[in-house]
């Protein structure tokens, strides 16, 4: 069954502490380590080990990528911003490398092209405009683009653009379909409809093609211009943009071969076709930037919009922005720009209030508001070739690792029992008791952050070997839920108290916890276990610990 609510959360350094609303606060960021600024640092020091053993070959498969910047953040504070392998290192599309002498290392202040990271630029656009009055979210984008009411699109909205629910194709080969970019941009607008307006989720780069477009209508000025005097100067983020300065060249990480169209090696200028045909400048694709910089943006959603001053958002707008509009189509939950509570990519940190984006040159961003906290890894994972592979499970391991050292504080005591975050995974704690005739409670407290298909079995069994499911009944808040036997699910952030009736006779009760091969949240916790009969206590986790046995369960200390 599904988690019993999906609110709370916590105010910093840990998971389980009480979140009361929205509340932003202004601040700025300054560096840190992770354990000043209260986080565990073994899971992130595990992280980033991952994140540059992907940098090599393993056995007979590709790296990666060659090279990867991450920077984390928790409240307020960069506790980490660390670079490995190189930005460019190979002379084709087969991998030949170049002279050592050639390859140029990743450095932390690298400059990436964000790929779809950019139609969070296109989002703010489109909502600055709409706080200004000059664009309505539910309005047809045909009131602001005429021809975009071609082939059935005359009722297509902006906020359905902005949620991917248009009816819009994934994607169209403008590039080699038209000679030049006004060409190519008129077939994006006028492009037919896959599905109804409005029925169908689909993420498709026109949706933004056609917003950055919209913006240009509406204010006679070009996206880049519009990026610029509204995102980018305001906030300091002097790294970001379209078509970079070919000075800063030795700093920005190559990316693809290309031999359709004949690009050769991509170094410079964006990597998308149809943003390169476009100019370089287009509403799905085109930003350059750095690690640092998308803190800086980061930040700004967390304070509300508002960073060193300057105000790019309104509170409201960045609430629209993370508030799932898409919820007939479960899964694909989507703000007014964001993508939420995705767990393949933002791992232990999704949730309803986890917003993010990533782009397909290897680019991530994921901003979990509960926690104050943010993950950005750039990788270049498209140099020299798409073909190489997919960097999600990098994504998924700095995501996590974060996760992990934000930690879960005891419910009880100094510590609590913990199942363990291995995927494809079955661990185990349990506990032998003698109830009495008249049967007896057990009660314990429970956190609980999993994929659906992570599911936790409350279980007992008189010889060890057959195991039948116990019932429990999970209270939270005034809420009571009757379970089978059986959790999973996320969106709390909170211990929930647990109590089930256990029959008479010897027997042991094993709590166990079960994975499949993909995807994970921040696991199961277990706390204060007591068994209770009309004669008394029977067991007390807490004073006598060594009454468990754990197979892959341990005890967690914060």
């Amino acid at each position: 069954m599904a988690s019993p609510a999906v609110a709370a959360g916590h105010s910093s350094g840990r998971f389980d502490r009480p979140y009361s609303g929205y509340a932003p606060k202004t601040t700025l960021l300054r560096d840190a380590t992770p354990a000043k600024a209260g986080l565990d640092p073994a899971p992130i020091d595990a992280a980033l080990a991952q994140v540059a053993g992907w940098t090599q070959p393993i056995g007979s498969a590709k790296p990666l990528y060659a090279g990867a910047v991450t920077l984390l953040g928790h409240d307020g504070k960069i506790v980490t911003r660390t670079a490995t392998g190189l930005a460019l290192k190979y002379a084709d599309g087969q991998g030949t490398e170049l002279p050592a002498d050639q390859q140029i290392p990743m450095r932390t202040d690298t400059i990436f092209d964000l790929a779809s990271v950019s139609k969070l630029f296109t989002s703010i656009v489109t909502l600055q405009l709409v706080e200004k009055g000059k664009v309505d979210l539910d309005a047809p984008i045909a009131t602001y683009v005429p021809e975009f009411a071609e082939n059935g699109k005359e009722t297509v909205t902006v906020r359905q653009a902005l949620t991917h629910t248009s009816g819009f194709p994934s994607w169209l080969p403008l590039w080699s379909a038209q000679p030049d970019p006004a060409s190519r941009l008129q077939m994006a607008l006028t492009a037919k409809l896959q599905n109804a307006p409005g029925t169908t989720y689909l993420y498709s780069d026109l949706n933004l093609i056609a917003l950055g477009e919209l913006a240009h209508r509406v204010t006679g000025k070009t996206l880049d211009k519009l990026v610029a005097d509204g995102i980018t100067k305001p906030l300091q983020m002097r790294d970001t943009g379209y078509n970079p300065d070919p000075k800063k060249k030795p700093r920005i990480a190559a990316t693809e071969y290309q031999s359709a169209p004949p690009r050769g090696m991509v170094w410079g200028s964006v990597h998308d076709e149809n943003a390169w045909s476009l100019d370089g400048v287009a509403g799905h694709a085109g930003v350059f930037s750095t690690a640092d910089d998308l803190a800086v943006l980061a930040q700004t959603f967390l304070n509300g919009g508002s960073y060193r001053g300057a105000r790019i958002l309104k509170e409201s707008s960045v609430t629209a922005m993370i508030t799932n509009f898409n919820q007939g189509f479960p899964g694909n939950d989507h703000g007014l720009g964001f993508e939420l509570n995705q767990r393949w990519y933002m791992g232990g940190l999704s949730g309803p209030r986890t917003a993010g984006h990533t782009g397909y040159t290897g680019t991530s961003l994921v901003i979990d508001f509960d926690s104050r906290s943010f993950a950005i890894l750039l990788t270049n994972r498209v140099h020299p070739s798409r073909n190489w592979g997919s960097n999600n499970p990098a994504r998924r391991a700095v995501a996590q690792g974060l996760a992990l050292a934000l930690g879960v504080g005891p419910r009880h005591g100094k510590d609590a029992w913990f199942s363990g975050t291995t995927d494809n995974a079955t661990s185990t704690l349990d506990t032998k008791v003698v109830v009495p005739a008249g049967g007896a409670k057990l009660a314990f407290d429970l956190f609980v952050d999993t994929e659906d298909t992570d599911l936790l079995y409350l279980e007992t069994s008189a010889d060890g070997t057959t195991w039948t499911k116990v019932p429990f009944t999970v209270r939270d808040r005034g809420s009571v839920i009757d379970t089978d036997g059986s959790i999973s699910g996320s969106g709390d952030r909170h211990w929930h108290q647990v109590t089930a009736e256990l029959g008479a006779g010897a027997q042991t009760v094993r709590w166990r916890y079960t994975t499949d091969p993909l995807y994970q949240g921040r696991g199961v916790y277990v706390d204060g276990v007591k068994i209770t009969s009309a004669s008394g206590l029977l067991l007390d986790g807490e004073r006598t610990p060594e009454s468990f046995t754990a197979t892959g369960w341990r005890l967690s200390r914060r």
